[in-house]
């Protein structure tokens, strides 16, 4: 991808954990390195097919003195949030803040905290099979809607599956739906658990019924093994209720471990059970 950078841009701001600090002010630089494609504006001379920088940089002083920060961390986060949510060709960013005079009492030429944002993509496996079925995951897709800085931007039909492992009980309905997020794969997984909750999910039976499942499938092309977050998830290259919806919305898409297209998993485990 290109890059558009904007260097250095010079402000004198009142942040700081320190009184004195917020009350005589000092010297900040702020710079960024925004990933997106230029090819289309630049093979057409079209500013409007381009992220203009000097509308960034408008937006960076806004934020940089809309209040008073303890830390230049959250002025960071602040400021990449805001810039990835009013940029829409930008998918990624890099943002510095510098410090000059910050009073370590060690001469120095500057402390600066360095992060980077992006635009994820996230896919999500739904399922039900208590109550009314369709209410519930219509239900639970207008929660996942209202996620701080999360959009749908892909959703699958609904389709009806046999229960997996444990047969007593009825069937379910499933779909798969993508999002576009700013959230880090533990903050979405903290969102969804707290949709589950607030819809009635209880965990008394391994497979058993239940109101609302929310699973993350895939988040970007990541690889996650933590004790409560497993990504993507494992054994989803077994379960029919996982591959037919999430094959209708990324056919195409490469399993990072696995390294085979969806389509090519579904096609794989319908040929195991003919």
């Amino acid at each position: 991808m290109d890059k558009i950078y904007i260097r250095d841009l010079e402000f004198i701001g009142y942040h700081g954990v320190f009184e004195e600090e917020k009350k005589l002010g000092q010297k900040f630089f702020v710079s960024l390195e925004l990933t997106t494609n230029l090819r289309e504006a630049g093979l057409n001379d079209d500013i409007t097919k381009t992220t203009h920088y000097g509308e960034v940089a408008e937006t960076v002083k806004k934020i940089f003195f809309q209040k008073k920060y303890d830390l230049i961390e959250t002025l960071a986060e602040d400021i990449a949030r805001e810039v990835l949510l009013n940029y829409p060709l930008i998918n990624e960013l890099k943002l510095e803040i510098k410090k000059p005079w910050a009073p370590v009492g060690i001469p120095l030429k500057y402390v600066s905290v360095e992060i980077t944002r992006k635009w994820n993509e996230v896919y999500i496996s739904l399922g039900t099979n208590m109550g009314n079925k369709k209410e519930n995951l219509e239900k639970a897709i207008k929660e996942i809607a209202n996620i701080k800085d999360t959009f749908i931007i892909k959703e699958s039909e609904i389709i009806e599956t046999e229960p997996f492992g444990y047969k007593e009980q009825d069937d379910f309905l499933n779909s798969c739906i993508g999002v576009k997020t700013l959230l880090a794969p533990r903050e979405i997984l903290k969102e969804l658990l707290s949709i589950e909750k607030k819809m009635g999910r209880e965990r008394k039976i391994k497979w058993g019924p239940r109101i609302i499942d929310l699973d993350i499938i895939f988040y970007d092309k990541e690889v996650i093994e933590e004790d409560d977050l497993v990504v993507p998830h494992p054994y989803m290259e077994y379960r029919e209720f996982v591959l037919k919806p999430l094959e209708e919305i990324i056919p195409n898409f490469v399993h990072p471990l696995l390294l085979k297209r969806v389509s090519t998993l579904k096609k794989e485990l319908e040929n195991e059970k003919n």
